[in-house]
């Protein structure tokens, strides 16, 4: 599935696709919820800094393994340091409440970002189906 990420209320469309994804996919409440902040918080991150770009939703399944990851992709101006932007509180806006990208690290099970400056950012993030 990929969202494009254009204008603000792409970022709920995202959020909403997701959150339906993981429900149908048999995901904890709990893990609805941490998948779908991270995805809003991703392409609020896409809306604001790169004016836009792509969400991408996978789901894979693998025996009883069941799990869903996103992909975050611009072209944007990238992220000049990326060990200071997945510090925990780091903002590059004035009141933000965001979670950041260090939020979105901590939300999902696995993690990867790869950015350079004038081309832009790709993040790839998953979340595993918890075994009830």
């Amino acid at each position: 599935m990929s969202i494009k990420i254009k204008e603000e209320k792409d970022i709920v469309v995202a959020r909403q696709i997701v959150k339906d994804i993981a429900k149908r996919l048999g995901f904890s409440l709990a893990d609805i919820t941490k998948v779908s902040t991270a995805v809003s918080e991703l392409a609020r991150n896409i809306y604001r800094y790169a004016k836009e770009g792509f969400i991408l939703v996978k789901e894979k399944k693998s025996g009883e393994e069941v799990e869903i990851e996103v992909v975050a992709l611009d072209n944007g101006p990238g992220i000049e340091d990326i060990e200071l932007a997945l510090k925990s509180g780091y903002t590059t806006t004035r009141n933000s409440l965001g979670l950041g990208l260090s939020g979105v690290k901590k939300l999902m099970d696995s993690f990867y970002i790869e950015s350079e400056k004038g081309v832009g950012t790709v993040v790839i993030a998953s979340k595993r189906r918890r075994a009830f």
